[in-house]
């Protein structure tokens, strides 16, 4: 029996079975291969989508546009200052008003429960972009840039370095479970995930095979791990002032070559971007002038060696993107 998601929205993997995550990500496989082949593959010229973004973006917002724009449909951009939603009209209203112009509503910002309410009042299929819990777009291409190197994900090990309570470390738990693999969640024991999504995740691995595995040892998460993963150290929307604390407690959990060397020869190294892995960003320079450090969750020889396939996952967000909005609309 084919799978169909078409109505659906995309707010968590949560709500989706392991079989329509393959499906999702045999299909970003297919428009990945049209793209690279110049066939044209304007097949939802009748849509219009819009963009809301509470956040700003670099990957998401050029994934999504592009991607529309390859399966022909009109694309609209909102940022913060462009919509009243929240501020002179309620999100319910928003999300009825645009309901009836839009065939999808992508949402990036803060709260899971803003994308959700825009699921409930909207009557179009929602697409999470990324909130404070959850990153289900950057999932897929994470795990299509996985199994282009490996094939078969079932029983490799990803372990997540750092803050293991962020909505990628969230996601990449959830994806692992769904998917029947090894979920390794390293670093302090007061940056680990939330137990109530533990609990779920945990229900899930118990179907379907996976593993989940919390520790604090940087040796434990690097020992017989194939796909090592890191996130910023303090993401949008948290104060500056976190950056003291955060580098305090996870400069131990920086992937670097020696903790690389520890992993399997064939490991990869994932990143979900943008990375202070040098001091070419005035965040990045700010931070060495402060603290000293010239790198700060990878350093530099990690990001731009032979094992690193960041810009590979990058560019796979625009195809897993193409794939979800095709397929709930389609």
């Amino acid at each position: 029996m084919g799978v169909n998601v078409r109505g659906r929205s995309f707010l968590t993997l949560l709500d989706y079975t392991p079989g329509e995550i393959n499906y999702l990500l045999d299909l970003a496989t297919e428009f990945k291969r049209m793209k690279q082949n110049g066939v044209e593959h304007k097949w939802l010229t009748d849509k219009q989508v819009v963009l809301l973004f509470e956040k700003t973006s670099t990957r998401t917002r050029c994934a999504f546009e592009v991607g529309a724009r390859d399966l022909g449909m009109g694309v609209t951009f909102l940022d913060p200052g462009s919509s009243q939603m929240g501020k002179k009209e309620s999100l319910a209203d928003t999300a009825k008003v645009l309901g009836r112009m839009f065939d999808g509503i992508e949402y990036r910002g803060f709260k899971q429960s803003v994308v959700e309410d825009l699921a409930r009042y909207s009557g179009v299929p929602v697409w999470n972009g990324l909130t404070d819990d959850f990153h289900p777009t950057q999932m897929l291409a994470d795990i299509m840039t996985a199994r282009e190197e490996f094939g078969d994900l079932r029983g490799r090990k990803l372990t997540f370095f750092g803050d293991a309570r962020n909505n990628v470390a969230n996601s990449l738990m959830v994806v692992s479970a769904k998917l029947g693999m090894h979920f390794c969640a390293c670093g302090p024991k007061e940056l680990m995930p939330k137990a109530e999504l533990v609990e779920k995740c945990q229900a899930v691995a118990a179907e379907t095979g996976a593993v989940l595995e919390f520790t604090d040892d940087v040796h434990e998460g690097a020992k017989d791990c194939d796909i090592l993963y890191t996130d910023i150290w303090v993401s949008m929307g948290e104060p500056a002032e976190l950056w003291a604390q955060r580098i305090k407690l996870l400069l131990p959990y920086q992937v670097n070559k020696e903790l690389m060397a520890e992993a399997k020869p064939t490991a990869i190294f994932l990143h979900c971007l943008p990375s202070f892995h040098d001091r070419e960003t005035t965040v990045g320079e700010d931070i060495y002038q402060q603290f000293g450090l010239p790198a700060m969750e990878v350093t530099d020889d990690v990001f731009l060696g032979k094992q690193a396939r960041q810009f590979e996952e990058a560019e796979n967000r625009m195809h897993t993107i193409k794939a979800v909005m095709y397929a709930t609309l389609k």
